[in-house]
């Protein structure tokens, strides 16, 4: 539901999202300093993990699936030789186990989570089973059946090592549990291990770099609150379609434009493709369709009237 006195904000933000706060409480904050109608984040952070958290307003909500279908890169320290419920600092301890590997050992172990692996998604987890997510069984200390899923490890390295800690680069794909993934290498390692701390660094084509802290919003916000011009705080938005790059794109005449803001289909010879960025004869951005046999049809339009009142 909008706010009253609420302002059409249409972009996408990249929040560095401090710890000890959840996804949602930072999204609800940020949108309140915005005065924004709409906003959602992609791609949840726990409270104990920290970093680039995309926050997408207004139209560009349209869009944030493809966020959080793609790849993301984190920094992750493990400690070995405690395994925990949560697989995380915050849960019990549920083992214990003297630490006797070598670097050597754990750079060996790693080898078998580089690349096309299946993994077992952990309990805390949103993934939902007969209607409710995981984690809501988990903290009844019920334990459901999950299948193993498909994930890719592009990178795993380790950047730093000790006797009973470590900190590893981990670049993956959607889907990927870092917690499990860490929880996984401490059996296969045999002493245990959980994840002490976690930072994201990227999200597709968003990286750390880019990211602009809450102390910093906080700043600029107090200013354009105080004078009623946030045109400050509007340019520190990326595009609409800065989340989608590297999605192949098609420009449009404006009689196809109009056919398909207009529920219509136009023919287009190109191969099948499902997701196509479409842009208007001004080479301006206006959603994303797909060609299926010779025809494009559109799968997600922007509202182009609520884009220009903002």
């Amino acid at each position: 539901m909008a706010r009253k006195n609420a302002r059409p904000v249409n972009g996408i933000l990249l929040l560095d999202k401090p710890l000890e706060v959840s996804s949602n409480g930072i999204l609800q904050r940020v949108r309140w300093l915005y005065q924004a109608q709409k906003a959602g984040h992609t791609g949840a952070l726990d409270p104990m993990a920290s970093g680039l958290l995309p926050i997408c307003f207004g139209e560009a909500t349209k869009f944030s699936q493809f966020l959080l279908d793609t790849d993301k890169t984190y920094l992750v320290s493990a400690r070995f030789g405690v395994r925990t419920s949560t697989s995380d600092a915050e849960g019990e301890v549920i083992s214990e186990k003297p630490v006797s590997h070598s670097q050597a050992e754990l750079e060996q172990a790693m080898q078998g989570f580089r690349g096309d692996i299946l993994q077992v998604p952990t309990m805390f987890s949103a993934l939902k089973y007969q209607g409710q997510p995981l984690y809501r069984y988990a903290r009844q200390g019920i334990e459901v059946p999950r299948e193993a899923r498909p994930i890719s490890i592009f990178r795993f390295e380790l950047l730093k090592h000790s006797d009973k800690t470590a900190d590893f680069l981990v670049h993956c794909s959607k889907g990927t549990y870092i917690r499990t993934l860490i929880d996984d290498l401490g059996e296969a390692l045999g002493c245990g291990a959980h994840v002490a701390a976690l930072h994201r660094t990227q999200v597709g084509p968003f990286t750390a770099e880019q990211m602009i802290s809450p102390a910093q919003l906080d700043a600029l916000a107090e200013q354009c609150h105080q004078s009623g011009d946030f045109s400050a705080m509007d340019n520190l938005l990326l595009p609409l379609d800065a989340g989608i790059t590297a999605m192949p794109a098609v420009q449009l005449t404006a009689a196809e434009q109009h056919r398909l803001q207009h529920g219509q289909s136009c023919q287009l010879q190109q191969p099948d493709i499902s997701a196509i960025k479409l842009l208007g004869p001004d080479q301006v951005f206006f959603g994303i369709g797909q060609v299926e046999q010779g025809v494009l049809s559109s799968r997600r339009l922007l509202n182009t009237a609520a884009v220009q009142r903002s």
